[in-house]
């Protein structure tokens, strides 16, 4: 099947409810049984079709009552508010996973996902530093996120890790982080020192390309 012409290039970040490491990523089941968080990315350069979309930010807020793969899964788009009518319906079609091969993340997060709630647009405010471990995200009104290196318990020095994942489907290596989330849009909760992935990716239609 042919697949739409689009490419994303650019800052990644995935926070979540659960320890540091991401259980997900280990096809292990989430730390406190269920999974929230959010991922998503600011596109350095990318389009769809002849829709440019350098520039732009999305995020994606998501709840899963279990394991990933078992599916029953909430999620709302949190949108850049730059982003033109034509712009927005770029990335909604990327999203929908139309256009992205069996497997890669764009299609599996949809055959995931039962319930879609509206989409949020509003202004981005996003900080990234991927070799300090540090970010900063906030939406008004939507999200709200921090990201600092994890500390060493003891000296409180701060401790690096790295996931290499050469077969990821979101991205192939991250550093790991420690994240603070307070997500006040459909899909509401907050969490403390809880999971970060930080990561520079490029997604295509079939799938992680760096």
């Amino acid at each position: 099947m042919a697949h739409a012409n689009w490419r994303l290039e650019g800052d990644w970040i995935k926070n979540c409810n659960c320890a540091f490491g991401c259980p997900c990523d280990f096809n292990a089941p989430p730390t406190q049984g269920e999974c929230k968080g959010f991922l998503g990315m600011r596109i350095v350069e990318g389009h769809y079709e002849n829709t440019r979309l350098d520039d732009l930010s999305f995020f994606v807020v998501v709840h899963f009552p279990g394991p990933l793969h078992e599916g029953n899964g909430q999620a709302q788009p949190l949108i850049d508010e730059r982003a033109s009518p034509e712009q927005r319906e770029a990335l909604f079609e990327i999203m929908s996973g139309k256009h992205s091969a069996e497997g890669t993340l764009f299609h599996i997060f949809n055959l995931i996902v039962t319930k879609m709630h509206d989409p949020i647009f509003a202004p981005v405010t996003f900080e990234f530093d991927q070799s300090a471990r540090t970010a900063r995200l906030h939406m008004p009104g939507a999200l709200e996120s921090s990201v600092e290196p994890i500390r060493n318990p003891v000296t409180d020095q701060p401790h690096r890790i790295r996931v290499v994942m050469p077969e990821g489907f979101e991205h192939l290596e991250g550093e790991v982080a420690s994240a603070d989330i307070q997500s006040s849009g459909a899909i509401a909760f907050t969490t403390q020192e809880s999971h970060s992935t930080l990561a520079h990716v490029v997604q295509t239609p079939d799938g992680v390309a760096a």
